[in-house]
């Protein structure tokens, strides 16, 4: 099986698609998904639409 070379440049990726992956190689939620899925899963996601913040355990007040 060949090993697909990951870039070390900003990720790129399709706005309307569900996620992307990250140089690293990670999978990256976008904010459509986690809308399309309904609610917050309190894991600190980078595009969390619900306002969750990992290091205090809240979510952030509303403007």
């Amino acid at each position: 099986m060949e090993e697909k070379e990951i870039e070390n440049s900003a990720p790129t990726h399709d706005p309307n698609a569900d996620y992307y992956y990250s140089p690293e190689g990670y999978i990256v939620f976008t904010e459509k998904y986690h809308l399309k899925r309904g609610y917050c899963c309190q894991s600190g996601c980078k595009h969390c639409p619900f306002g969750f913040d990992k290091k205090t355990g809240r979510f952030k007040a509303r403007d």
